[in-house]
């Protein structure tokens, strides 16, 4: 990374915490559609923004400065970075009152970023990326094709992660821009006073139309490889991959939000996930079904609340259920995720939501999830209902020997009676000593997630990148 650049300073303020910052590298096409998508958002939202962003050069801003223009007209204030070109500032919307453009000298690190950060009080999301230089590319030289170029950082919708990185930023700005300074400063402080006191915007809405601008890139290139627009079918594939990777990626972000609003538990999917992986092995299911229930573990916070009863399983896949899920099958190789999540509040004696089905008619996954998720939260319920009364601390084998016999004691009615079982086996294993661990997934990878091939690291620029 280079050194003084805002992805640069993010990254060494946290490299060593307890949760260090995960990279990637994104191809240029995934980044407009990203960034597209991530912006457009703002025209949906009741709550005025700050916009900060870094265009590398007023050529590139010069290309999305008409949309630029609406954004303005639903913000309190857009800061532009970008080393100036001829047309840079006479713009018109770079003539509007809360448009301020920072002119950054050509041997400024942040000249070679490519930075969006949305701040407002019901809504974040920040893209934070820097180009690789002619090194990071090895031996075959920087593309030829402006879509192959390559970004090296990583994407987020976590408020306070894009509060530190604004703050960044605006200290960046205050370099060229005091006054500007002073009036970011200002507004973050306005806007950060009131996190909390409005209801979050509906991420599921913006990762719906992350998603839908990644696959209309995806035809994009479709139709660039018909023309024989594109280089090698491996680079071709190298695209295509990348932006299949930040789909799952929107998805595992969502989630990770879901489990951040909970302070007492944010490792809660990590740990259903690794549970549900093991009860898997035990059952000797083959290592696809394996990799899909973890990868619902990751996600079953999606699924949590199915409010809509139909008729049978067929039915289920189009019911009005939680966004969440419904985002899902916008994707295909999610399709069987998002049917696992829609019927893990089924109950093995057909009581349950959405489509009261019974017995081995429950998708087996859905079964598992369904039990694992329970356990999880009885066990967390044990201990908190402990404190709530000023009892002595219970520990975590005991808390789960209680929330094991309160499992068990609706196997054959909630639960599936074999199922009840292996869980029975694996916290005897756990009170004697036997850990899972439950570790955040590393998003900026998500392909491996999806159990597909992608492309090798020299291919993607990844091995030769530094911090």
């Amino acid at each position: 990374m280079l050194e003084g650049s805002i992805l640069q300073r993010l990254e060494a303020a946290h490299r060593g915490g307890k949760r260090p910052l995960n990279f990637g590298v994104y191809f240029k096409n995934t980044l407009v559609a990203l960034c597209h998508a991530l912006e457009d958002f703002i025209l949906e939202s009741d709550s005025p923004p700050i916009v900060i962003t870094a265009f590398q050069r007023g050529k590139w801003y010069l290309q999305e400065a008409e949309r630029y223009g609406d954004l303005a007209d639903k913000s309190a204030q857009i800061a532009i970075m970008a080393a100036s070109d001829a047309g840079f500032a006479e713009h018109p919307t770079s003539q509007k009152q809360n448009v301020a453009l920072v002119s950054l000298e050509p041997t400024d690190p942040v000249a070679q970023e490519w930075h969006l950060m949305i701040l407002s009080e019901t809504y974040t999301a920040m893209v934070l990326c820097q180009e690789l230089s002619a090194s990071d590319y090895g031996e075959k030289g920087m593309p030829e094709n402006d879509l192959e170029r390559k970004f090296y950082g990583f994407w987020t919708f976590e408020p306070e992660l894009v509060r530190e990185t604004v703050e960044l930023a605006i200290a960046h700005i205050g370099g060229y821009d005091p006054q500007l300074q002073k009036t970011l400063t200002a507004q973050v402080e306005k806007i950060t006073a009131n996190f909390g006191a409005r209801s979050r915007d509906d991420i599921s809405v913006v990762v719906s139309r992350v998603v839908d601008y990644l696959k209309h890139s995806h035809d994009d290139l479709s139709h660039l490889e018909e023309t024989a627009l594109l280089g090698s079918p491996i680079q071709e594939q190298a695209l295509d991959d990348n932006l299949l990777s930040s789909e799952m990626q929107a998805f595992l972000r969502m989630a990770q939000l879901i489990d951040q609003a909970d302070p007492t538990n944010p490792m809660a999917a990590a740990e259903v996930a690794a549970i549900s992986e093991a009860m898997g092995q035990l059952l000797d299911l083959p290592a696809w079904q394996l990799k899909r229930l973890r990868l619902a573990g990751l996600l079953h916070g999606l699924g949590s609340s199915l409010v809509t009863a139909v008729q049978s399983q067929d039915e289920a896949p189009c019911c009005p259920l939680m966004p969440g899920v419904q985002v899902l099958r916008a994707m295909p190789q999610l399709r069987a995720i998002a049917q696992i999540l829609t019927h893990q509040t089924e109950k093995w004696n057909g009581t349950g939501i959405p489509a009261a089905l019974a017995y081995d008619a429950i998708p087996l996954e859905s079964r598992i999830l369904g039990l694992v998720t329970d356990f999880q939260c009885r066990v967390r319920q044990v201990q908190t209902l402990q404190e709530e009364e000023d009892k002595p601390t219970l520990s975590r084998e005991e808390a789960m020997s209680k929330a094991l016999a309160e499992c068990q004691a609706l196997s054959g009615e909630a639960f599936d009676p074999k199922l009840v079982e292996t869980l029975n086996l694996l916290v005897m294993g756990m009170q004697q000593g036997m850990s899972f661990q439950a570790h955040q997934p590393k998003i900026a990878a998500g392909m491996w997630l999806l159990g597909s091939h992608p492309v090798e690291e020299e291919l993607l620029g990844v091995s030769s990148i530094k911090a």
